[in-house]
């Protein structure tokens, strides 16, 4: 675990004691405030004694369970007698076979295992349910659930956040014909080349990083007395998992294509669907995109990632009526929204670097001419 994290609580054991483990098998699932981690073991044995119970908080660094490696070898003579069982019956077809059979089945046992290993890693979606709201049966009755780690470290942060920050929130209309239009016309060639969809997200952070760029005090965060006005964009990206939300770092987006985006931001989504984000990915990151249109939010105001300065919330996507010259039409609209920080951003410069997001994402040949 990462040098921030001093404690965390057993999330679900994957192995039972008098279970046989392999070396660098998952034996348990750590929740921290920040992510679950599978514990494997370091050597092969038995499993005899589990020093801690689903749900105990333990400080990093405490023994989990102990193994008994002097049963590896009856373990494995054991696992090794099926695979000759097997091999006595397959010489009756193929008896030149029996040489390969009878010489060091030891190889094979892992191979068996391998499945095993892999359907284990599953044991972090036990949690799923407890994380689902209980159905609602008519009963005058109520229940009662431990609160994630995660889930109150997330409910910490924002409301630190609250009562830390000047929050402000500013917002525009995006007209996403041109994006639309774009991504209608290329998705197909964009899919066969680079192996990935086009989709929304990557515009939003092509035209953010621009944006940035244009705007470095939006890029900046406050540190005591003293401004840092970061270098580089990285960009962190809110991503929705069973246990709650996360925000992994698109790192260096001033140099990322459209193509680099979307294939990161597909990694870190299967990476999140399968509890393995590492505390490094989510480390960092100067400025948040949220997108609660994916769950058809019409408008919204996110809260500011501490110690960002600024959130972009984009929202569901809706034909409205508009003017353009002197004609009413329909056009697919997206409500953007803004949070800012206004201890550093002032309006004027909050306003300005929205609507550059904005421009950009409604016509984003801007960010190829650096307009």
């Amino acid at each position: 675990m990462g040098e921030s994290i001093t404690e965390g609580a057993v999330q679900s054991w994957v192995k039972k004691v008098g279970d046989y483990v392999n070396m660098d098998e998952i034996v348990v699932v750590i929740e921290s405030d920040k992510l679950s981690q599978e514990i494997r073991s370091p050597v092969a044995g038995e499993i005899v004694e589990q020093l801690a119970k689903e749900g105990d908080d333990i400080p990093v660094g405490a023994d989990l369970f102990i193994v008994d490696t002097d049963k590896v070898k009856s373990e494995s003579a054991a696992k090794a007698e099926k695979p000759k069982e097997q091999a006595k019956e397959q010489p009756k077809e193929q008896p030149k076979e029996q040489p390969k059979v009878a010489a060091k089945e030891e190889v094979k046992p892992p191979a068996k295992e391998q499945p095993k290993i892999e359907k284990k890693p599953e044991a972090p979606v036990v949690t799923k349910p407890k994380v689902e709201a209980p159905k609602v049966t008519g009963e005058r009755t109520e229940t009662r659930e431990r609160m994630s780690k995660m889930r109150k470290k997330i409910a910490e942060r924002l409301k630190g956040a609250q009562n830390t920050y000047a929050l402000l929130s500013t917002f525009q209309e995006c007209d996403m014909s041109r994006a639309m239009e774009l991504r209608n016309i290329y998705k197909d060639d964009f899919l066969k080349k680079h192996g990935v969809k086009l989709g929304f997200m990557s515009f939003f952070v092509k035209a953010a990083t621009h944006a940035l760029l244009q705007h470095p005090v939006a890029n900046a965060v406050i540190d005591g007395d003293e401004i840092v006005y970061k270098n580089y964009v990285d960009i962190s990206v809110a991503v929705s998992t069973p246990n709650g939300l996360v925000v992994p770092v698109l790192r260096n987006c001033e140099h990322r294509s459209f193509a680099d985006i979307e294939k990161e931001i597909g990694r870190y989504a299967n990476l999140a669907r399968d509890n393995k984000l590492a505390l490094e990915d989510m480390q960092g990151g100067n400025f948040t995109i949220s997108n609660g249109g994916i769950y058809g939010s019409m408008l919204g105001t996110p809260i500011i990632n501490p110690p960002q300065t600024a959130i972009l919330g984009m929202h569901s996507i809706e034909n409205r009526a508009v003017v353009k010259g002197d004609q009413i039409v329909a056009r697919p609209i997206m409500y953007l929204a803004l949070t800012y920080d206004h201890r550093l951003l002032d309006g004027k410069d909050a306003v300005l670097f929205l609507r550059s997001i904005k421009m950009a994402v409604e016509e984003p040949t801007r960010i190829l001419l650096d307009l």
